[in-house]
């Protein structure tokens, strides 16, 4: 059994760099890993394609199957290239923010934004390096921006800039965006996430796209923007793979003091709502450099998933780090031994919205509570889409959720759920059969031994309802 079948926290592995060898891909699944996350600012598509096929033969030597996240740009502001790659900024120095194509150094940085000098005001501060560089606009001229440095460093070629405040003007989503859902429609990828969403009508032309290509690509929208954590709960309706806490611009952008509050709110709701979370930006950041993470990430991790998240997400620990395979270890450790004080009963009402309950909601809630009642050992979802395992999820059985879809799309999916295993299973379509063969495999895949009582929760399709059925069964 690999490391990640009985941890329920989900983990997501940025790739980049520390982790394109093949063999480092193989061991960081085989240490848990369960979503790999492909940043599509930071490659091109030649570069991530060969990843996503390193990715592919890394999960069959290791035995599991990952989901790949691919993570759209979205309309961040960029610098352009620095001389040597890195610029060091001095405190107390000025600096020029120009429109023009030049190389960047200590005096002037290029920045990717046609019209920069029109948007930006004397007194405005900018940020660079995700929010380590402080600049404070001084004057505007034609296409320049001149900068006093308040807080210098390090600054190296293509990073992002940050504007609390100010409108930039870009489009949510753009043509190069639309080039990456095309990407990603044609090379596999199995989830996309939607970067600097302020509202759920951002998701509008990616979903578009995707409906255009006949696919079925979930979505899962980054929050980021202090516009999307105020319109949250309808980003988190319109979106059914839900949210990512995406707290490193969410700093930037907002006090810093204010984002653990709006993290706990995100999870919250997406919970309330029963849409999966992940809590995601320099949860062991530390160990880019550390073997070892520091005290107060150990705890950063505990309280995300004691809060309820589904997933827990490395980036750059993965994607450029000196211990990329040991920062999935030690996450998969935090979230073991918090997953053994976590609150499942009280989960069960009070995690999720009771006051407005479909068919599905009730009858996935209800599968639950004779978990509890009945001493269920293990529950077993047939899906197709995957919806009643999400449903199921939800609401945090104590016990394993094992899911079965005839789909491999749909097996790689569930891996972002909360205490799901999926596994790829043709199902029949006789109610009666399905039942015992969904009884057998909890035995088969070790969730429950022989005469075991478990729980099969599934919808009939022909009855148009979504999830609808519960039976408990008992183990071969």
């Amino acid at each position: 059994m690999s490391e990640g079948d009985s941890r329920r926290t989900k983990i997501i592995a940025t790739i980049g760099p520390a982790t394109w060898d093949p063999d480092v891909l193989e061991e960081l699944i085989g240490a848990g890993a369960d979503v790999l996350r492909l940043n599509f600012s930071h490659a091109g598509p030649d570069r991530q394609r060969q990843t996503i096929g390193d990715i592919r033969d890394a999960a069959e030597r290791a035995g599991r199957e990952v989901a790949i996240l691919g993570d759209l740009p979205g309309p961040k502001l960029r610098i352009g290239s620095m001389r040597g790659d890195v610029v060091r900024l001095h405190s107390g120095a000025e600096v020029v923010l120009t429109e023009r194509d030049v190389e960047g150094d200590e005096a002037q940085i290029p920045v990717h934004w046609k019209g920069m000098s029109e948007r930006l005001k004397p007194g405005e501060p900018v940020f660079l390096a995700d929010g380590a560089i402080r600049l404070r606009v001084r004057d505007v001229r034609d296409s320049e921006v001149a900068c006093d440095i308040e807080v210098g460093g390090a600054v190296s070629s293509h990073k992002g800039m940050n504007l609390p405040g100010s409108d930039t003007g870009l489009p949510a989503v753009d043509e190069s965006d639309l080039d990456w859902v095309d990407f990603a429609v044609r090379s596999g990828v199995d989830l996309l996430a939607v970067s600097f969403v302020r509202t759920a009508e951002d998701l509008t032309p990616v979903q578009e796209r995707l409906d255009s290509l006949r696919s079925d690509i979930p979505l899962i929208a980054k929050i980021e923007k202090p516009q999307a954590a105020e319109n949250a709960a309808e980003i988190i309706e319109a979106t059914t793979s839900g949210i990512m806490v995406a707290r490193g611009d969410l700093g930037i952008e907002l006090s810093l003091a204010r984002v653990p509050v709006i993290q706990k709110e995100l999870i919250r709701l997406a919970g309330q709502l029963s849409r999966p979370s992940i809590t995601a930006t320099q949860m062991l950041a530390s160990m880019v450099s550390s073997p070892r993470p520091t005290r107060a990430e150990v705890a950063d991790v505990a309280n995300a998933i004691w809060d309820g998240t589904d997933a827990v997400m490395l980036s750059e620990e993965t994607a450029v780090g000196s211990h990329p395979v040991e920062a999935v270890r030690v996450m998969d450790r935090i979230a073991r031994e918090t997953e053994q004080a976590l609150p499942y009963g009280e989960w069960l009402f009070r995690r999720t919205d009771q006051e407005v309950q479909d068919v599905a909601d009730s009858v996935a809630q209800s599968a639950v509570t004779s978990v509890y009642r009945l001493g269920l050992k293990a529950m077993v979802v047939p899906t197709v889409s995957g919806r009643t395992a999400r449903l199921v999820s939800a609401h945090r059985p104590r016990v394993p959720v094992l899911a079965v879809s005839p789909r491999i799309e749909t097996v790689r999916r569930m891996n972002l759920l909360f205490g799901t295993r999926a596994v790829l299973d043709d199902q029949t379509t006789e109610i009666r059969d399905l039942l015992h063969d969904c009884a057998n495999l909890a035995g088969r895949h070790g969730v429950a031994e022989s005469g075991d009582l478990v729980a099969i929760v599934a919808g009939l399709p022909d009855q148009e309802l979504g999830t609808n059925l519960f039976e408990v069964h008992r183990v071969p």
